[in-house]
């Protein structure tokens, strides 16, 4: 295939499949801005071994779209561990609100981590603030099962924030007999 073909196959390939791809980085990098830039970069790549790239280029794009949204997020995480050093002490300046949004973001990016039942229990019932038998319904599931999910999900984001595991519900001297 000559060069000029190349091109014009690379640009019937975005007209038909750029959506998806941009949609696809907007999620893995956390918004419509971050998702352009993702699907750029990799686009970018994707040009300078443009001579190894045989078929569909799809599968290589989604590839180093999803090998760059982890290279940022590791990034990320090593700055934020080095962040408390260049902070000082405290001298008790009062946060601002991009702290919710930071938080926010972290949480977004711990349940990507976890497998995707626990993720759908999680969110149908603490986000979406539906009860154990209407995401049951919703999951296609019993009660019971949403209400592991949603235990074991909540336990494994602990692990991963770094949060100690809540106490136990009951104290000695108030459990009945």
């Amino acid at each position: 295939m000559t060069a000029d073909g190349r091109v014009a196959a690379l640009e019937e390939f975005l007209a038909r499949r750029g959506g998806p791809l941009l949609r696809v980085a907007a999620l893995l990098g956390g918004g419509p801005e971050a998702g352009e830039d993702l699907l750029q970069a990799a686009l970018e790549r994707m040009l300078r071994h443009w001579h190894r790239v045989e078929g569909d280029p799809e599968g290589y794009l989604r590839r180093t779209i999803y090998h760059l949204a982890a290279d940022g997020w590791r990034r990320q995480r090593r700055w934020r561990e080095r962040l408390p050093l260049l902070q000082g002490p405290d001298r008790g300046i009062v946060p601002d609100a991009s702290a919710q949004v930071d938080q926010r973001d972290e949480l977004f990016r711990l349940l990507l981590q976890l497998p995707p039942g626990q993720r759908a229990a999680i969110v149908l019932r603490y986000w979406e603030d539906l009860s154990e038998a209407e995401a049951a319904q919703v999951l296609g599931c019993s009660p019971g099962t949403v209400k592991s999910a949603a235990s074991r999900g909540l336990a494994r984001l602990r692990e991963l924030g770094g949060t100690p595991p809540a106490a136990p519900a009951c104290q000695e001297g108030t459990m009945q007999r």
